[in-house]
């Protein structure tokens, strides 16, 4: 392959690179005050707490952009107003097997992240 030719492919591939991060942080809104749609996968939580647990995750995604802080946000939230011990997850790709407290376990999608929130005794 040619010089030429392999310049142009370097430029070619920073550009992708370029879109794909102006693609990425697109998806966040960081500080919009756009909603993500919410969609619950598995739960055993009344209604209200559960659009509470979306409330607070929309929240945290909005002020953070970094995985662990936003589950912080969401656990220290939950511990604050329903009392401890709540355990919170974040992610794009993990497995789980827990135990949690009845009616206290909500699994779901907000935008590009899954949640796992949950309490323990």
């Amino acid at each position: 392959m040619s010089s030429e030719k392999l310049a142009d492919s370097k430029d070619k591939l920073k550009t992708e690179m370029n879109s794909m991060d102006t693609t990425m942080n697109a998806e966040k809104p960081a500080d919009s005050k756009e909603k993500l749609e919410a969609q619950i996968k598995s739960a055993d939580m009344t209604e209200d707490m559960q659009q509470e647990a979306i409330d607070v995750a929309q929240e945290g995604i909005s002020k953070f952009s970094i995985e662990k802080d936003i589950a912080q946000y969401i656990k220290k939230t939950f511990d604050e107003r329903k009392g401890p011990t709540w355990h919170c997850i974040v992610g794009r790709n993990f497995g789980s097997f827990i135990t949690h407290e009845t009616k206290h376990f909500i699994y779901f999608y907000l935008g590009h992240y899954a949640i796992l929130l949950f309490k323990t005794q």
